[in-house]
């Protein structure tokens, strides 16, 4: 049985939220000013075939160092909510097997950390960014509406985790996609990229596979607050891998 108490979860929550904004702190003193465009698209006239082309113009340019540094912000801001001026509803919450909070701060962080990983592999795309972003964010929000069905039921629904599963894979393929044209068109990413995406890939399914591990009850996962616990570690390892990485590879001085 596990030995996580509330009172325990809410000294890892303010402990995890020094870390993620000592590591936001950290990303924006040491990193150096990159950044990527953002371009939009549309139809323009050439007047030399006389028909309507595709066309893009950059529309701002993305400071990736803020970039990766949001998500720890997310996350920092999450964590010290939920054991400060939240900590009684979020409480209450996992009484009834439920984690609305960190559900909304992935569908923002989980979103954020796949437009930088899609920005560097060239997704530039404005409206495929937004795209990137929202299937991510929906695929977190289904884990939230996967545990508000299932309490206290006989039989697991398990629908809210194949649609979030799906939603999930979409941002993925499409990250692999362009990593596969590049290679086919002899401008291979850098090995960082490849490591980022193998690594955060096997993070972002660990989330999956703790939900089902809970919802199996095996072993300390039928305890809902080992795996908030679980959750909640899985969340820093995952944003300090895709970080760290990041910096390693192209934001370091």
């Amino acid at each position: 049985m596990s030995t996580i108490s509330k009172g325990g979860l809410r000294r890892s929550n303010l402990l995890l939220s020094m870390v993620h904004f000592a590591q936001a702190a950290a990303v924006l003193l040491i990193s150096v000013n990159v950044k990527l465009p953002v371009t939009g698209s549309y139809l323009a006239y050439d007047s030399a075939s006389r028909s309507l082309m595709p066309a893009s113009k950059t529309l701002f340019q993305m400071p990736l160092t803020w970039l990766v540094a949001s998500f720890f912000f997310i996350s920092g801001i999450s964590h010290l909510l939920a054991a400060t001026l939240y900590r009684k509803r979020y409480n209450h919450n996992l009484d009834l097997g439920r984690s609305p909070l960190r559900w909304v701060e992935y569908a923002l962080g989980a979103g954020v950390m796949m437009v930088a990983i899609a920005m560097l592999v060239g997704v530039y795309n404005i409206d495929s960014l937004g795209m990137i972003f929202g299937l991510t964010a929906i695929m977190c929000l289904m884990g939230w509406v996967m545990e508000f069905v299932n309490y206290k039921v006989e039989k697991i629904n398990w629908y809210p985790y194949i649609i979030g599963v799906f939603a999930g894979m979409i941002p993925w393929i499409v990250v692999a996609h362009y990593l596969r044209l590049g290679a086919e068109s002899g401008s291979n990413a850098p090995t960082f990229v490849y490591f980022i995406f193998v690594s955060i890939f096997i993070a972002f399914s660990s989330f999956a596979f703790n939900m089902v591990l809970h919802y199996r009850k095996l072993g300390k996962w039928s305890s809902y607050l080992y795996t908030e616990h679980v959750y909640m570690w899985l969340s820093l390892v995952a944003k300090a891998a895709l970080a760290w990485q990041v910096f390693a590879g192209i934001l370091r001085p």
